[in-house]
């Protein structure tokens, strides 16, 4: 049986860097722990801000011709980018993928870190990455894309966890089976629709007019001073909502 994976990473895309990374930090209470160097091969600069275990990172390109700015082109900055899990194989989960008709990407071998990239295409609705860094079994333990000190800026005091990713779709079941599949958990039927629970966090599915990764649910301390200090930043608030990055944070206490 292949071990089921843990959320470890969102990633969210933006035509630049600033002001969106650090308006999520200051209006999330997050603090920034790397900008990663690597990512500037494929033509992107990026920031990433700790939500306890799991790390919300924001890239940009800074050139033409790269597939986050292609994205953004398609989706209008619609959308969140790539959902990446850790898990204890990354190859196979490559080879699960592979048998169900969904190609590989890219794959990054930089040891002790291992990160298989899948096609976003075939993954609809926003890429998904498994990786696996060497000797890490510790959830805050070293992970090589957000530097080495990451969990010494792990914030808890405005928002404490990053509880749910929500996906849309024409056809929620159809994607939360695929999803299902690729990631190696059966969604099952909640009220509001069909779910993967993780053992971090869960995947819901909703019904809407595009594949996309539309929200991201977070538990806070104090939602009001959340959505004011969003509101006072120029972004839209909508009940318990605001829209930032390409998709709504919404907000649970």
């Amino acid at each position: 049986m292949i071990e089921p994976p843990r959320l470890r990473q969102i990633c969210l895309v933006a035509p630049r860097i600033e002001p969106v990374a650090s308006d999520i930090a200051a209006i999330m209470g997050l603090n920034i722990c790397y900008r990663d160097s690597n990512v500037a091969q494929y033509g992107l600069e990026n920031a990433l801000l700790p939500v306890d275990s799991m790390l919300l990172e924001v890239v940009a390109p800074f050139r033409d011709g790269t597939a986050a700015g292609r994205f953004i082109d398609k989706t209008k900055g619609r959308g969140g980018y790539m959902a990446i899990f850790s898990c204890a194989d990354p190859r196979e989960r490559q080879k699960n993928a592979d048998s169900i008709g969904v190609r590989t990407t890219h794959v990054i071998d930089r040891p002790p870190y291992l990160g298989v990239q899948l096609h976003p295409r075939d993954c609809r609705a926003a890429f998904i990455e498994f990786n696996h860094t060497a000797g890490s079994d510790n959830i805050r333990g070293p992970y090589p894309p957000a530097g080495p000190d990451w969990h010494k800026a792990i914030r808890d005091d405005v928002t404490s966890a990053l509880t749910e990713v929500v996906l849309t779709s024409p056809d929620p079941q159809g994607l939360a089976d695929h999803w299902g599949r690729i990631v190696g958990i059966p969604p099952v039927s909640m009220g509001a629709g069909p779910e993967i629970v993780l053992v971090n966090c869960r995947i819901r599915f909703d019904k809407g007019e595009t594949e996309t990764m539309s929200a991201l649910t977070f538990r806070v301390r104090d939602r009001p001073a959340i959505l004011k200090a969003a509101d006072s930043r120029g972004y839209p608030v909508t009940g318990h909502s605001f829209f930032l990055g390409g998709v709504d944070f919404h907000l649970t206490l």
